[in-house]
């Protein structure tokens, strides 16, 4: 699903394109929100399967406990040093944990896919690492906005 961009259509991401974007990137911020109001912004290692955003976060963090309270959550994807370079994806809904939390390496069927994206993306390595102190979150984004600025080659200057 994606926002609906009026005024960003020329910038904004194809499926395909933000697939492969979302595949390719290590780094998401996540912003969640404390009960008090208060938002807490922390980065984290994600895993893209083309509908979902699997984050593998650790279970005493701030993050987690405030997720507990509130599961609206928002990740930023970005990257690019100058104006024409940048892109990146936005998305929000809600956060759901999957599996044991902290994850242990139980069997969870539900896991298989996203701990073999993850173990491959970042630890080179067929099977998921599990150190009993990170549980899975999964985020199916109500909203989906992209950016590309790209796609505006010689429009702007900044």
């Amino acid at each position: 699903m994606t926002a609906t961009q009026r005024r960003g259509r020329r910038i904004m991401m194809t499926d395909a394109e933000r697939d492969a974007y979302l595949t390719e990137q290590r780094t998401c911020r996540v912003a969640t929100v404390a009960e008090d109001g208060r938002p807490h912004i922390g980065a984290l290692w994600f895993a893209w399967d083309g509908t979902s955003l699997w984050l593998y976060s650790i279970t005493r963090s701030l993050r987690w406990s405030q997720l507990r309270h509130d599961p609206r959550i928002a990740v930023v994807v970005d990257d690019g040093a100058e104006y024409g370079e940048l892109r990146g994806i936005e998305l929000s809904g809600e956060a759901v944990p999957v599996g044991e939390a902290p994850r242990t390496g139980e069997p969870c069927p539900e896991l298989v896919a996203p701990e073999r994206m993850f173990a491959a993306k970042y630890f080179d390595m067929d099977t998921m690492p599990h150190d009993g102190r990170h549980a899975w979150l999964r985020l199916v984004p109500q909203t989906i906005t992209s950016w590309d600025f790209r796609k505006l080659a010689g429009s702007f200057t900044a």
